[in-house]
């Protein structure tokens, strides 16, 4: 059996050092708001490029944080737009209704898979007041362009940077340090995953990241004094210091994920499958590798009957799904399109060469 994603297997790697970390928290008898969460906020600034990060519980919070942040700070007002790609995963777009903004679902480019940058600007209208980016399937999904759309129209620009750590521009600059402000998701499962939830916000704003701390520790910018009502929304100790260790090892983590993707795009010549456009190398982290097939639910099952794990991402769109019944009607072909025929295949830091030719070849065994 190939695993799409053998967590324990990552975790191994690291063992030795992620015990240590994890000891040393427990033992130091702090267990929130402490020396390793600060020291983490220190070093993940550091390495994406921004002044300030703020932790937080999750990924959703940390874009639910600076939305709310941004209102807290009369920028913006309920019932204000934002621009938000329509083939993302729905914490993006939970993270605006939950604010009482509108979402304004923008179309993907079929070629590559990200927000169509060439629409973007008609559609924005004087309610609109930022534009939310999603760096999907760990692809970089920004250009100068969409910050000079931004900049002639008075717009923030938000990074989704969910699945996207360590992936970079050409000219040498992070997902999370491209916009005004980026939330930064720790599940598990993702290029660098905590032992559970944890997110963060970067942003060169220290308003704004003064702000997002104290809405996210209740509202109180002190003890017992709350200016904002806030939630609880706080990374602990055990997370930081696990993501310390992980934050060391990223980069090399990701390198073995291009190196499979690499493969793949390589060796995987079925004309029935269609492979993700190829970016230069380090504007791809791989957190997914999707590949798409208008028979997709027939190769997943050909590649299960060969032990081969694989994950829809997404079987269905947020403007499909029942929460949003209101957008049922919507028509957004090349969202829908995606949504029908992709399917990742088994990428990680500990998939083997072999198990990338076994993949590769099933693939190219479909009829």
């Amino acid at each position: 059996m190939i695993e799409f994603l053998p967590l324990k297997k990552v975790t191994e790697r690291y063992s030795d050092e992620i015990h240590r970390a994890v000891l040393d928290a427990v033992d130091s008898g702090w267990y929130l708001l402490g020396n390793e969460v600060s020291a983490f906020e220190r070093e993940y600034a550091d390495y994406i490029g921004s002044r300030n990060c703020v932790a937080c519980a999750n990924g959703l919070d940390a874009l639910w944080l600076i939305l709310h942040a941004y209102m807290e700070m009369g920028i913006m007002e309920p019932g204000d737009e934002v621009l938000v790609p329509a083939n993302t995963y729905i914490a993006s777009i939970l993270a605006i209704t939950e604010n009482g903004l509108k979402p304004v679902l923008v179309e993907p480019k079929w070629e590559t898979l990200e927000i169509d940058e060439d629409i973007i600007e008609s559609m924005v209208t004087p309610r609109t007041k930022a534009l939310m980016t999603v760096h999907l399937y760990g692809r970089l999904s920004w250009s100068g362009n969409m910050s000079e759309i931004c900049r002639r129209h008075g717009l923030k620009l938000i990074e989704d940077n969910a699945q996207a750590h360590g992936c970079e521009t050409l000219n040498g600059r992070k997902t999370g340090s491209l916009g005004d402000a980026a939330g930064h998701s720790f599940y598990p499962g993702k290029n660098m995953g905590a032992l559970g939830d944890a997110g963060a916000v970067t942003t060169d704003d220290g308003i704004l990241a003064d702000t997002i701390r104290t809405l996210a520790n209740y509202g109180s910018s002190q003890k017992y004094v709350f200016p904002y009502r806030g939630r609880n929304s706080r990374m602990d100790e055990i997370q930081a210091a696990v993501l310390r260790v992980k934050l060391r090892h990223l980069d090399e983590d990701n390198a073995v994920r291009k190196r499979i993707a690499l493969r793949y795009i390589g060796g995987i010549t079925n004309p029935l499958v269609t492979l993700p456009q190829q970016l230069p190398v380090q504007s791809n982290v791989w957190h997914q590798f999707p590949v798409f097939c208008e028979r997709r639910d027939e190769l997943q099952k050909h590649l299960q009957a060969d032990g081969i794990q694989t994950l829809i991402h997404y079987p269905i769109p947020p403007h499909k799904q029942q929460c949003y019944c209101e957008w049922n009607d919507i028509n957004l072909p090349v969202t829908e399109r995606i949504h029908a025929q992709e399917l990742s295949l088994p990428i990680s830091p500990v998939i083997a060469d072999q198990d990338a030719e076994t993949v590769i070849k099933a693939v190219n065994s479909f009829r």
